[in-house]
């Protein structure tokens, strides 16, 4: 298994189409053909979402209309990078990485789309807005992929 330096080197090397620039966080920038990643080199995790993001730009993802969309394309990624990416740089991202991640994202959704009225699920009707099919509440959310959830009564 390659250590994280030597795996960023790799990358760097198989996908010169890419920039890798040090950030606070991961995420892939299609605009800019980014791939962001901390500074911090960790352990396998860190590995395993560098792959992540650079499933992301090799299937080609953009931007999203509806939460639920960016949870299939997060499965995707992991998928193709569990499948395709790990094998290819002869690492491994376990099961259990991949499920966490994705509890993650369906956590986030979860949230976004509870009614802060009277808390039942509620469905996005547009971007970003939600409308809560037991009491017809409507509100709005915030991006909050990276910052904490903010939802806004609409009526």
């Amino acid at each position: 298994m390659p250590s994280t330096p030597s795996l960023l080197a790799q990358v760097k090397h198989a996908f010169p189409h890419l920039s890798f620039h040090e950030g606070s966080d991961f995420h892939w920038d299609y605009a800019t053909q980014t791939i962001v990643y901390p500074s911090v080199l960790g352990d396998g995790q860190w590995s395993a979402q560098l792959l992540h993001e650079i499933a992301h730009a090799e299937l080609q993802h953009q931007s999203y209309n509806r939460d639920i969309e960016l949870i299939g394309k997060e499965r995707d990624a992991w998928e193709y990078a569990h499948s395709h990416l790990a094998p290819r740089f002869n690492t491994s991202i376990d099961n259990q990485s991949i499920k966490s991640a994705m509890d993650s994202y369906r956590d986030w959704l979860h949230a976004r789309s509870t009614c802060p009225n009277c808390e039942a699920t509620g469905l996005e009707t547009k971007k970003h807005l939600y409308v809560c099919p037991a009491c017809r509440h409507e509100w709005r959310v915030n991006e909050a992929r990276l910052c904490g959830l903010q939802r806004y009564t609409i009526k």
